[in-house]
């Protein structure tokens, strides 16, 4: 399954953010270092189910609104030289490792310092946290690679042990292949085999940009002075309340208002049995999802699913005519793969051994075989026809 990380300084909103997200369990405190051990839960990216385009009944949506499961994993924040051990640095960087990108999460408001201890709204820059976090990863995989360079220079004098390959393995439990290590090397202009310490420092930022995409979403924008969030937002930043965003799913498990993530607003079902305090913060939410289309929380998740990792929703079935598992279930399962994958990947998503038995493919939908080299689409519904069972 896909993970997702959490990033950033302490005091920025992650935890509220994570438990907004999953509705899981996580300490939220106004000072730094709240969260020391990262949490772990389920999130999930919204997607439209094809059973409302089919005209099918379906017990696996919510009136045609699929949301398909992605780990989410909250870090311990960071803080200036985390690279070197400082803070909680090392811990958190070892958490990111499994991460298939992150959202980096900034106090739009600009009232936490560098450090995460609270400041006057507005008297910090968030621009400076992006530079900030990019540069601790970058010089975490240096300092990595660093350990190990004079071997690998030594190794890579032979023919039959390319640079690439002992760089990838160095960094192998990083995700990073050696087709990522010749990229960053293109990326940023050197020569591997000699590359000097200033070098090496240009190679890793851009290795993190290819293993660790990162998006910034600036939290608690709903306390943030008009001029900063028109400055951020030509930097490419995305915007939540992830308070307001927990407030929601709160009240929703609750069923005091009809609502699900990604919404652009919601319902009152049961005002009588809000209080004042309650409507008032409801109007307050109501405000900022109709400035900014919703909360911005799910929209931040779907935002780095479908666009920064670029990946696309498949459905596998048993039965093409009836669009269901063995069992007569409804389009039962929701996979998330690279654009670009193929029925055999499918195949291999599904189980190894299917993968390995791999015949052929049916479109549920034409009830036409595909060949196995065929392109996958985003809805598509794919029947797989494997020797095993």
């Amino acid at each position: 399954m896909i993970t997702l990380a959490l990033a950033g300084k302490p005091n920025c909103g992650k935890s509220t953010f994570f438990r907004a997200a999953t509705l899981a369990p996580a300490e939220i405190a106004n000072y730094p270092f709240t969260t020391i051990n990262a949490n772990f839960g389920v999130a999930f990216t919204r997607t439209v189910c094809p059973c409302r385009s089919l005209n099918l009944p379906c017990e696996n949506c919510h009136d045609g609104v699929r949301f398909v499961p992605v780990n989410l994993v909250d870090v311990a924040g960071l803080v200036p030289d985390a690279h070197k051990g400082r803070g909680l640095g090392n811990q958190f960087l070892d958490n990111l490792r499994q991460a298939d990108a992150i959202l980096h999460i900034v106090d739009a408001s600009g009232s936490t310092d560098s450090e995460g201890n609270p400041v006057d709204v507005g008297s910090h820059d968030p621009r400076k946290d992006v530079v900030f976090l990019e540069y601790e990863m970058t010089m975490w995989i240096y300092g990595i690679l660093e350990k190990h360079w004079s071997k690998i220079q030594r190794q890579a004098q032979s023919k039959t042990y390319p640079v690439h390959r002992g760089i990838a393995e160095v960094l192998t439990g990083l995700r990073i292949t050696p087709e990522d290590v010749k990229d960053a090397e293109e990326k940023a202009g050197i020569d591997l085999v000699h590359a000097d310490p200033d070098s090496l420092i240009r190679f890793c930022r851009e290795i993190t940009r290819i293993s660790k995409p990162m998006v910034p979403v600036g939290n608690k924008v709903d306390q943030a002075p008009g001029e900063i969030i028109a400055t951020l937002k030509n930097e490419g930043f995305l915007f939540a309340s992830a308070a307001g965003e927990l407030a929601l799913r709160n009240a929703a498990q609750a069923k005091l208002i009809g609502y699900l993530p990604g919404d652009p607003g919601f319902s009152l079902v049961n005002e009588s049995a809000l209080s004042p305090p309650q409507k008032a913060g409801l109007g307050k939410i109501a405000e900022v999802m109709q400035k900014y289309g919703g909360t911005g929380v799910q929209q931040a998740i779907d935002h780095t699913i479908r666009r920064l990792l670029d990946l696309i929703v498949v459905y596998p079935v048993e039965d093409e005519h009836k669009f269901s598992d063995s069992k007569g279930r409804i389009l039962p399962d929701a996979f998330l793969m690279k654009r670009g994958s193929t029925p055999r990947d499918l195949a291999f998503m599904v189980h190894t051994d299917i993968g390995k038995g791999f015949l052929y493919a049916v479109d549920a939908r034409t009830k036409m075989r595909v060949k196995d080299t065929h392109e996958l689409q985003d809805g598509d519904i794919i029947r797989i026809i494997s020797t095993a069972k």
